[in-house]
């Protein structure tokens, strides 16, 4: 099963919004495993994708900024 969750282009601006929120949104889920979690190792890995997951957003509006307007976003969930 495949999910088009973003497809379209858009202006440099919306596309850094969208982009920040699909990834505040992993970062949340990340950081709430992270409050129930027991296992060190676990907390470790997730806090590492934390981080990951921050430098992607930081590279990605770099690069949306220097690209400029209308910018085309795809995103897609693969389920299966």
């Amino acid at each position: 099963m495949k999910i088009h969750l973003i497809q379209g282009h858009f202006t440099g601006k919306d596309a850094i919004s969208i982009i920040t929120k699909m990834i505040e949104v992993k970062i949340k889920f990340q950081e709430e495993k992270i409050k129930s979690a027991d296992n060190e190792e676990d907390i470790k890995m997730r806090e590492n994708r934390i981080k990951s997951l921050q430098k992607e957003l930081y590279d990605s509006r770099k690069t949306i900024e220097a690209l400029g307007d209308n910018i085309s976003v795809q995103s897609e969930i693969n389920v299966g």
